[in-house]
C-alpha cells in the first residue's frame, strides 16, 4: 500500500468513527465495536509511571485531556480544552507511512458568550503527531503539551507542563503545575465502563495550578485557574448498547476533588465514580453511588441538550446542582459532542468541566 492510499485508510477509519457518532448502535463514535486482535484491559495489571504516560499502541483507541477553569485579570470566566486522540487500524506499530496509528486533536476556549474550537488530524509513524515518555511530551503539527524543565526528584513527569494550540480565531499557552501525584481511578487504575465488563485503563491528574494567556478575536488576556488532566486507553470501552455518556469533573471548593460518568443505554445506564482527598488519595465509589439527574435542557445545534444537573453522592451526603458558564459550549469536530465549564453549588460550591456525548 502507497503512502497517498495509507494515508485515505487513516483518514477513512477516522470518517467512519465520526459517522457512528450520532446515535450508533455500537456506541458512541464506534467505541463500542469488536476488539477483536486489539489488547483488553486486565484487572490487576499494575500501571507504572512514567512509562504508562505514553501511548499504548496494541490497544484501539486512547486520549490524553486536558481541561482548565480559568479566571481572566479583566475579571471573567474562561474554559479551556487540550485534546490529543489516538486511534489504531491494527494494533502495534511500524516506521513512517506504514504506522497503523491515526492522531486526531481538539482545542477550544469556552467564554460566557462564545465556544471556540478547532480540530486537527495526522498520520502515525512521520512525525506530525506523538507521544513521548521522558521527558514527556505530546504533540500534533504545532499543537503541544510538554513537560517544562524536567521533574524534581520525587515529582512525575507530568508534574510541570506546558500546554498551547491555535485555531483560526484563538490561541492559549497555559503552564500546569500540579501539587500532588497522578490519581488512579477505579481499582488502581481498572476502570469498569459497563455491567458487561468493558473497561479501560484511567489515570488522572486534578491538582494543577494554572497560569498563562488566552489569545481571542478582542485581545489577548491573562489567566489564572485549576485544570485536569485524564490519560485513557481501551480497545472496546463501551458496550454496543451504549449511546454516550456525561462525565463530571469536580473541583471542590474544600479542596477535594469528584469525577464521576454516567454511560447512556436503553436502562439506567451505568455510573462510575471516584472521591478524591485533598491530599490525592482516591476512594474508588460502587457503581450505583453516583446519582446524576438532568434538570434542564437547552436546544444546542438542533439537539436537546442537558445542561443543567443534579450531582448526588449520598453516602458521602453530597448534593451539587451545576450551571454551565455558556450552555452552548458545543464541540463542531467530525464527531461533534457538548463539553464546557460548569460552577456549581450546593453540599458545597465549585467548579469543573462537563463533558456529554451522544446526543
Amino acid at each position: 500500500m502507497n503512502a497517498k492510499s495509507m494515508l485515505a485508510a487513516a483518514l477513512g477509519l477516522v470518517f467512519l468513527f465520526s459517522a457512528a457518532g450520532e446515535a450508533s448502535p455500537q456506541g458512541f463514535a464506534g467505541l463500542g465495536t469488536s476488539a477483536e486482535g486489539f489488547a483488553i484491559p486486565k484487572p490487576g495489571t499494575e500501571v507504572q509511571f512514567p512509562a504508562d504516560h505514553g501511548p499504548h499502541p496494541d490497544f484501539r483507541i486512547e486520549w490524553w485531556y486536558v481541561t482548565a477553569n480559568l479566571k481572566g485579570a479583566d475579571g471573567k470566566d474562561y474554559g479551556a480544552q487540550w485534546t490529543l486522540f489516538r486511534s489504531a487500524m491494527a494494533p502495534g506499530e511500524k516506521s513512517g507511512w506504514a504506522s497503523p496509528q491515526v492522531w486526531l486533536a481538539h482545542a477550544a476556549i469556552t467564554t460566557s458568550a462564545e465556544q471556540h474550537v478547532a480540530e486537527r488530524l495526522a498520520r502515525g509513524g512521520v512525525g506530525q503527531a506523538g507521544v513521548t515518555t521522558t521527558p514527556f511530551a505530546a504533540w500534533i503539527d504545532n499543537w503541544h503539551m510538554k513537560n517544562i524543565g524536567g521533574p524534581r526528584p520525587g515529582d512525575d513527569e507530568l508534574s510541570n507542563l506546558e500546554i498551547s494550540a491555535t485555531g483560526k480565531d484563538f490561541g492559549y499557552s497555559l503552564n500546569l503545575q500540579a501539587s500532588e501525584p497522578p490519581v488512579l481511578q477505579g481499582e488502581n487504575g481498572y476502570s469498569v465502563k459497563s455491567a458487561a465488563g468493558q473497561a479501560s485503563f484511567y489515570y488522572s491528574q486534578p491538582f494543577y495550578k494554572v497560569n498563562g494567556t488566552l489569545a481571542l478575536p478582542k485581545g489577548r488576556v491573562e489567566v489564572t485557574g485549576l485544570a485536569w488532566l485524564d490519560h485513557e486507553w481501551s480497545s472496546q470501552p463501551l458496550s454496543a448498547e451504549q449511546t454516550g455518556w456525561d462525565w463530571f469533573s469536580l473541583h471542590l471548593d474544600t479542596g477535594e476533588k469528584i469525577m464521576g460518568f454516567r454511560l447512556r443505554d436503553q436502562g439506567s445506564g451505568y455510573t462510575s465514580a471516584t472521591w478524591i482527598s485533598k491530599d490525592g488519595r482516591p476512594t474508588p465509589l460502587k457503581p450505583d453511588a453516583l446519582r446524576v439527574t438532568p434538570l434542564a435542557t437547552a436546544k444546542v445545534a438542533n439537539r436537546d441538550i442537558p445542561i443543567k444537573w443534579r450531582v448526588e453522592i449520598p453516602e458521602h451526603g453530597f448534593s451539587i446542582t451545576t450551571t454551565p458558564l455558556n450552555p452552548s459550549a458545543w464541540m463542531a469536530t467530525r464527531t461533534p459532542y457538548w463539553e464546557g465549564p460548569i460552577t456549581f453549588e450546593g453540599t458545597t460550591g465549585g467548579r469543573g468541566y462537563l463533558e456529554m456525548t451522544g446526543y
